[in-house]
């Protein structure tokens, strides 16, 4: 099953709703852009890949729902559903990229503007199923860092439910599990939205993947008795020296891997770079409601007294020099990154 797929009799885009997983696996369905890109900010559906697939699918149900007779007003019209969607999820770099791509189709596109609109739709599923292949691609390279017996640190989710299918870090992990390697994970909880302990958890139970969870706070005490050989994470924006912005926590791990001497990868695709940037310092990062770290239950009981408030920054940056390696569809990338990361998505 994949976490996002365009339904063609109904011309809607159905998803799994990540706010209830692991209790329940329930579809929703969305039919105007506008109700998309509500799903992205509030995190029906997450993940860097994940939300480029679904702005663009977003993009393609701007098209059929614009009325526009005439390129001009029809351009107006994708421009607005280009604004509105982009402002759904600020740090994700990948929401953009698709975004573009589709806006690059409109302002190219010669035909008539019926064809635009099937030629929207054909788009968004092309950026769709490449990135399942590009997932795949990841995993191959990214599987070959993980050796037989090892013990890792996940953070945050980064399975097939971040992504269209596959996943990226922990579809590396998924990937060296099936080639028989015999691997352990410990799996952050990643608070305060808990996608480590809910989503990620989730999947290596499908998979049957032997995991423990641990509060993330636990990492270092793991990291520093020995018990952990790599970390891994994803990420949802990169700058072009191969500073890292990821799920909040990530930079304390990586902190406590370096000084352990742990090695840390940070796996994603090549959408995720943002070349125009030349350091993490550039990226923007994207605070949420205080209630997501206020609303937490113990036993049913609240844990925060009633009129505090919180800081929630969903996102932190990893320095470049606390990574071992940069892990993408076009192979593994080494410090120094500055040089590295872009030569090798140029093509150099």
């Amino acid at each position: 099953m994949r976490t996002l797929e365009w339904v063609p009799s109904s011309a809607a885009l159905q998803m799994i709703d990540q706010r209830i997983l692991p209790e329940r696996l329930e579809l929703v369905t969305y039919t105007t852009y506008q109700e998309v890109a509500e799903a992205i900010r509030i995190m029906v559906i997450r993940g860097a890949p994940a939300i480029g697939a679904a702005g663009a699918f977003g993009m393609a149900m701007a098209g059929f729902q614009s009325s526009a007779q005439d390129g001009e007003a029809f351009l107006k019209d994708m421009e607005t559903a280009y604004q509105v969607l982009n402002a759904s999820r600020p740090t994700a770099v990948n929401l953009k990229w698709g975004l573009d791509q589709m806006m690059s189709l409109v302002k190219l596109h010669q035909g008539s503007i019926h064809d635009l609109r099937n030629a929207l739709l054909a788009k968004a599923q092309q950026i769709a199923d490449e990135d399942v292949e590009i997932n795949k691609k990841i995993a191959a390279f990214g599987a070959e860092l993980i050796d037989d017996g090892d013990t890792l640190i996940h953070h945050c989710n980064t399975g097939a439910l971040a992504t269209v299918d596959w996943g990226t870090a922990l579809g590396v992990i998924r990937l060296a599990f099936e080639q028989g390697k015999k691997i352990h994970v410990l799996v952050d909880e990643t608070r305060p939205r808990l996608q480590g302990a809910r989503l990620t958890a989730w999947e290596l139970q499908q998979y049957g993947i032997p995991f423990d969870i641990i509060s993330d706070n636990a990492a270092g005490y793991f990291l520093r008795s020995g018990q952990v050989q790599k970390v891994f994470f994803g990420a949802d924006r990169v700058a072009s020296n191969g500073d890292v912005a990821n799920k909040v926590g990530s930079y304390m791990l990586a902190l406590a891997a370096y000084d352990n001497s742990v090695p840390v990868y940070s796996v994603f695709p090549s959408s995720t770079v943002d070349l125009t940037l030349s350091s993490g310092d550039e990226i923007p990062i994207e605070e949420r409601e205080g209630d997501e770290v206020l609303d937490i239950q113990i036993k049913g009981e609240r844990a925060t007294p009633r009129g505090a408030t919180a800081r929630n920054p969903a996102f932190d940056v990893t320095p470049n020099r606390l990574l071992s390696g940069l892990v993408t569809e076009k192979g593994i990338i080494r410090p120094p990154f500055h040089l590295h990361l872009p030569e090798t998505l140029k093509g150099a």
